[in-house]
């Protein structure tokens, strides 16, 4: 009876999870889909940067190089503590098409980056919001056209990709590039399958008459975290949404490089995923428990198993079929290097997610930086 049990229970996980694992690969076996917009449309660029002096001085040159005929550029200073201000000064003083909101926290929306994005949307002149934080930076001098190019009559929300730099011989870095694509790969392949969830504010596009629309983010405002995420989640559907898939269109940020600063990092993003819908949330939540069934029931299947070849067979099938399917994603999203090791990341990642679940019950965290 235990051994029907343990093989039962190993190809039921095995089956949902590698139905999951095909629909997820709808991003990287397909084209990139066809852009509908006009190149010619007047784009507002929005930067939220709290104490970034340094990194604005290395993106904001990037972002002026940018072959687009008509973008300005929005540099908020959210209350910073360094010279973030001044740097924004002078950038202001060389060209024209940079504004900037300076942002005094006051006691309603201390700390909170969705207020200091707020006042930066009202700021802009344009309709048509392209997000990037001040940490990245663009993949090429294509990437504002090619995301807003995406927008056009139907579509007002453009879903970008933003990954990280490589760091040699960093395991940290491995495990934060993967989680990174396998986050993309899930909320493109739901975006193409017309039920968008998320986004990253590090590449995201949106209309401010959408913004609007959906009173911004006034129904998550307390919440910390969710400026790019909850919104998308609240805002997107199958009819506005758009993602852009072009290398050219990516952006790249700076890792974090030591496990303390990710995992307060993380605990901030993991926060906002139980505010998602409840049809995203249950998707979602069945994604990661098909993933720990499969690991837990292997695991057992093997150590009491009688029958261990099949058992062995039913996994070597389902690595297979994840194989295929990741590695062309990671592909896509050029991060061919962790490919050999996806099998261990994706379990450092699972039970990480698991821990990060459990600390968040205890201690929240209270500031966005």
């Amino acid at each position: 009876m235990e051994i029907s049990v343990f093989f039962y229970a190993l190809a039921g996980f095995a089956i949902i999870n590698t139905a999951f694992n095909l629909f997820l690969s709808k991003v990287g076996y397909s084209k990139e889909p066809e852009p509908q917009g006009n190149l010619k449309k007047a784009v507002s660029v929005i930067v939220c940067s709290k104490n970034e002096q340094e990194n604005l001085k290395t993106l904001v040159p990037k972002l002026l190089e940018q072959d687009h005929p008509n973008f300005e550029i929005i540099l908020i200073n959210d209350a910073s503590h360094d010279d973030t201000r001044i740097v924004i000064e002078e950038f202001m003083a060389k060209d024209h098409r940079i504004k900037m909101v300076d942002v005094v926290n006051n006691e309603s929306f201390w700390g909170n980056k969705k207020y200091a994005l707020t006042l930066g949307i009202k700021k802009a002149v344009n309709d048509h919001l392209v997000f990037i934080d001040a940490d990245c930076t663009p993949n090429s001098s294509q990437w504002l056209s090619l995301i807003s190019k995406h927008f056009s009559k139907e579509k007002n929300i453009v879903l970008g990709y933003s990954g990280y730099k490589k760091i040699d011989d960093s395991l940290l870095n491995k495990l934060i590039r993967y989680e990174t694509v396998l986050t993309a790969i899930q909320y493109f392949s739901y975006a193409m399958h017309g039920n968008p969830y998320m986004g990253v504010g590090r590449n995201l596009a949106y209309t401010a008459t959408q913004f609007y629309e959906v009173n911004g983010f006034m129904n998550h405002m307390k919440i910390l975290g969710g400026d790019d995420d909850l919104f998308v989640n609240q805002a997107a559907t199958s009819e506005n949404t758009a993602v852009s898939l072009d290398e050219d269109s990516f952006t790249c940020s700076q890792p974090k490089t030591d496990w303390s600063s990710w995992w307060k990092q993380k605990k901030r993003h993991v926060n906002t995923a139980k505010y998602y819908k409840s049809s995203h949330k249950l998707l979602l939540g069945l994604f990661y428990i098909s993933q720990i069934g499969f690991f837990l029931s292997a695991i057992l299947g093997l150590l009491f198993g009688i029958n261990w070849i099949i058992i062995l067979s039913v996994i070597v099938l389902r690595y297979i079929v994840f194989w295929v399917v990741l590695s062309k994603g990671f592909s896509r999203f050029r991060e061919s290097d962790i490919i050999i090791i996806l099998p261990f990341l994706e379990l450092i990642l699972i039970g990480t997610q698991l821990a990060l679940f459990i600390s968040n019950m205890v201690h929240r965290p209270k500031q966005w930086n």
